[in-house]
């Protein structure tokens, strides 16, 4: 008896010792050599690591020392310099589901190719971590990662799990191209659907707080977001700068404050930018809001040629449209001011009030152009109920036939601007004078027109001029049909009797002042040249009597 003990003694002094030299072994260089190279022959992974330590004071924590952990075959997932595994006695049952995993200075790539992973924990324990995530659809890197996932089961296609809460931090981060640092991240997953709870972040030299929700479909709820002194510079235009937002199913915004932003880019610009809205919906390349509003104003907003001034805007959004409470700004060393309605329904625009004061404004040279152009679908009829002007320069320095306005005022009610998604006067009247003008380098003062529009004509029941030491005065009527069907009846007395000829009308063979009589008829269609339209009589009697006769057919006066 006294052998078989002296026996089952040596025995387990022997498994002591050679448990002891497994366990000083696998935490040495060879340790980790060997069990590395079985579980890279054994599985689908690859996994490095210099050495693995165990300490009898924190027993239940394994840490693995500069480990490289990927797929085989795919760019490495982990690498860190310590891994802290956190073991418990879960560990007989379900060896690959772990308490805690802390992961210490390194990187973490997340992408598709990287799970699913064998291992999951409790909780996963990042410190001054690296994240990058390529090929996601969120281009995102991020440095000095500090935080925590718990708990944190990855599945094929999901790194972070379907079900977690997280709170990270980040010393810089860089999302689809835009940077930013501070950046701090509160929140949870369930399943496809995200809920920041706290989001705070420094970007572009100001600050970033808010909370939103990711919804299953992939929409997003923005319930707060507030900027604060953003100073952007991006060689975006503003089109491109939003368009990310266009490639979401919904994106619903609660609260968006924006306080002093100065934003830049190709072509546009905003100083001391400030913005408050509510209740936007934007979904199927549309908006959609109930009870919502925009409120704006800024000291300077550039947006191709149009360069305003202390801009303020006030509007109310609703499912039926926008009412537009207040549109005033500085603009072209003038001021302009607004308000109205812009109905969704027929995508109309009523204008309430139109008014324009001490304007100096050179029109853009392809104005005609653009009066040609169709209207943008959301945008098919304009209508001013009240329009005023005053003390305006307006020029127009196409060389072909310059013109220039000089404190022109105007008056108009219930004008039609735009019908069908067409620009034209198609309905409304109007009244229009100046202290000068030039036409084609033809001087004559206090111009004046008065017209009255309906849905087939328009009516200038009154068009003239002071000429030389004369008066122009005429009257015309000009069809609504695509032709433009127009009429002229133009008299003048005591008028240079070639003042017609820069206005496209041929010399007579008579110097000095008389009286003139025109009546003529032609075509304005925006497709076809009007010379070649236009038959009229001309009748010039001189200052001594003297008369001249002519007459143009299809735009040629013979002899002439």
């Amino acid at each position: 008896m006294k052998f078989l003990g002296k026996l089952i003694i040596a025995l387990i002094v022997a498994v002591l010792l050679i448990l002891t030299a497994l366990y000083i072994l696998l935490q040495t260089r060879w340790g980790a050599g060997w069990i590395t190279g079985w579980v890279n022959q054994h599985s689908g992974y690859h996994i490095i690591f210099d050495e693995m330590d165990h300490s009898f004071s924190a027993p239940s924590h394994l840490v693995l020392k500069n480990v490289t952990f990927g797929r085989r075959g795919q760019p490495a997932t982990l690498v860190a310099q310590k891994v802290d595994i956190g073991l418990s006695s879960r560990q007989l049952t379900d060896p690959m589901h772990v308490d805690t995993i802390l992961l210490y200075k390194g990187t973490l790539n997340l992408s598709p190719s990287t799970a699913p992973l064998p291992f999951r924990a409790d909780r996963l324990q990042l410190s001054d971590m690296a994240f990058n995530s390529p090929k996601t659809g969120w281009d995102l890197s991020a440095q000095r990662v500090n935080g925590g996932i718990s708990p944190w089961w990855p599945q094929a296609g999901k790194i972070l799990g379907s079900k977690a809460d997280i709170a990270l931090s980040a010393g810089s981060l860089t999302l689809n191209g835009m940077p930013a640092s501070n950046v701090l991240v509160q929140g949870d997953i369930n399943n496809d659907a995200v809920t920041i709870t706290n989001l705070g972040a420094d970007i572009a030299r100001g600050a970033l707080t808010g909370n939103a929700r990711r919804l299953a479909n992939g929409g997003w709820i923005v319930d707060n977001l507030r900027l604060s002194e953003i100073r952007l510079q991006t060689d975006k235009s503003v089109s491109d700068l939003l368009k990310p937002l266009a490639t979401l199913p919904s994106l619903a915004l609660g609260r968006v404050e924006v306080t002093d932003a100065r934003l830049e880019g190709p072509g546009w610009a905003a100083t001391d930018l400030d913005i408050s809205l509510r209740n936007l919906t934007l979904a199927n390349g549309s908006w959609q809001s109930d009870d919502g509003r925009l409120s704006m104003n800024a000291s300077e907003v550039v947006y191709g040629s149009l360069h305003f001034l202390d801009p303020i805007v006030n509007a109310d959004l609703s499912a039926q449209g926008v009412a537009l409470r207040q549109f005033s700004s500085r603009w072209e060393g003038g001021m302009v001011r607004t308000s109205g309605t812009w109905q969704r329904a027929g995508s109309a625009l009523t204008l309430d009030e139109l008014a324009l004061a001490g304007l100096e404004y050179t029109l853009p040279a392809d104005w005609k152009q653009r009066w040609q152009e169709k209207l943008p679908a959301w945008l098919q009829s304009v209508t001013v109920k009240k329009f005023s002007a005053s003390r305006n320069l307006i020029i127009d320095i196409d060389p072909q036939w310059p013109f220039q306005l000089t404190a022109l005022d105007a008056w108009g009610n219930n004008l039609a601007l735009a019908r069908n998604g067409e620009w034209g006067i198609w309905d409304g009247n109007a009244t229009l004078n100046a202290a000068a003008a030039t036409f084609n380098r033809v001087d004559v003062r206090r111009p004046s027109l008065t017209l009255n529009a309906n849905p087939s004509t328009i009516a200038v029941s009154e068009l003239s001029a002071f000429a030389g030491q004369g008066m122009l005065q005429a009257t015309a009527t000009i069809s609504q049909l695509p032709q433009r069907m127009t009429t002229l009846s133009l008299n003048g007395r005591a008028v240079p009797v070639n003042v017609l000829h820069q206005w496209g009308w041929p010399k007579v063979s008579m110097e000095g002042d008389g009286n003139i009589q025109l009546t003529a008829s032609g075509s304005l269609a925006a497709d076809a040249p009007l010379r070649p339209s236009v038959n009229g009589q001309f009748q010039v009697t001189g200052a001594n009597g003297q008369q001249v006769q002519q007459t143009m057919q299809n735009g040629v006066v013979p002899g002439a």
